[in-house]
């Protein structure tokens, strides 16, 4: 582990969405948030934690805009976010 890996908090704009039920990734419900970066949709999925779960139920039938943060890592080639915090914008 490099020195630069360690996870600073970061905040993300972007659509919260179900991992399973609106992108068809996973086999188990998971937020998951969509955000613009040099014009291309990139998808963050959330650590399954506390926050995570219990936001989970305003956006596992229908999307919504969010502000999230929290830390960001990669993990198996995918982008990983532990929620601080999560609101519905």
């Amino acid at each position: 582990m490099r020195a630069d890996d360690t996870a600073k908090e970061q905040t993300l704009k972007g659509e919260a969405l179900c991992a399973k039920c609106e992108l068809h990734e996973t086999d188990h419900c998971q937020t998951a948030i969509r955000v613009k970066e040099d014009g291309k949709d990139v998808i963050y999925y959330a650590v399954n934690n506390d926050v995570a779960k219990e936001f989970h139920k305003n956006i596992c039938q229908a999307p919504a805009k969010v502000t999230a943060v929290g830390t960001v890592e990669e993990k198996d080639g995918k982008k990983m976010i532990k929620l601080t915090k999560i609101t519905l914008d």
